[in-house]
């Protein structure tokens, strides 16, 4: 469970960006965060990635308290989590299977669990045949599709996709969003930050509209 109580979060000489954020999202639910540019989204997400830390209230993720997190449990933490991001953040030398491999290999995977694994992945994001592609050989979608095998093969408990679509075709962003929702049916916690009200409103999931650093919800009629 991810539980945001009462959180507030400023940057030095600023006003709050989170005023009192009060939001929980329960395990293996699927959730869209949406808002204007400057409501908070990407402060929400850097505290839910421990890149920033809340000045007052409290929050809590899969069972860890964020408000008092000691560095030396940061790495088992961020196990849990699976990132991807709108401007995918593949290293341009490796190859696809590379790439995927690279997640296993800095968590201390064991050698020889290595290659079955990111098949399995790439086959599950259809990327089977791209193996010894290189990220520059890729069109927008695939590259993508690479990042979130990535956030995949650990296995993590939570999926956060930062505007996973936001530089990809509106065909390729559906296939996107369907794995998402496919990961979602596994049990995995799913968060999609976005500005693509469209895609929103297609799949009717909840959806969580940040203003003035507060929440508010808000849960769409699916398009036929």
């Amino acid at each position: 469970m991810i539980e945001f109580k009462n959180v507030t979060k400023a940057y030095k000489g600023g006003k709050n960006v989170l005023n009192g954020l009060n939001l929980t999202i329960e395990d293996g639910e699927f959730v869209f965060i949406v808002g204007d540019t400057g409501a908070g989204k990407t402060t929400m997400m850097k505290l839910l990635l421990c890149e920033e830390k809340v000045d007052s209230g409290s929050l809590k993720v899969a069972g860890f308290d964020l408000t008092r997190l000691p560095s030396f449990k940061l790495p088992k933490y961020r196990r849990k989590l699976g990132v991807v991001f709108q401007d995918f953040r593949l290293f341009p030398n490796m190859t696809v299977e590379q790439n995927v491999a690279f997640a296993l290999r800095v968590v201390g995977t064991p050698k020889k669990y290595i290659a079955n694994k990111v098949k399995y992945i790439l086959k599950t994001v259809q990327l089977e045949n791209k193996h010894k592609s290189y990220p520059y050989e890729l069109s927008g979608g695939e590259q993508q599709r690479v990042a979130l095998a990535r956030a995949l093969v650990n296995s993590p408990d939570i999926i956060i996709a930062d505007e996973p679509t936001g530089n990809i075709d509106p065909d390729m962003s559906r296939n996107i969003m369907d794995l998402l929702v496919m990961v979602s049916n596994l049990n995995k916690t799913v968060i999609v930050v976005t500005h693509e009200r469209e895609l929103v409103s297609h799949y009717g999931k909840r959806t969580v509209i940040l203003e003035n650093g507060k929440a508010r919800e808000l849960y769409p009629e699916v398009k036929k």
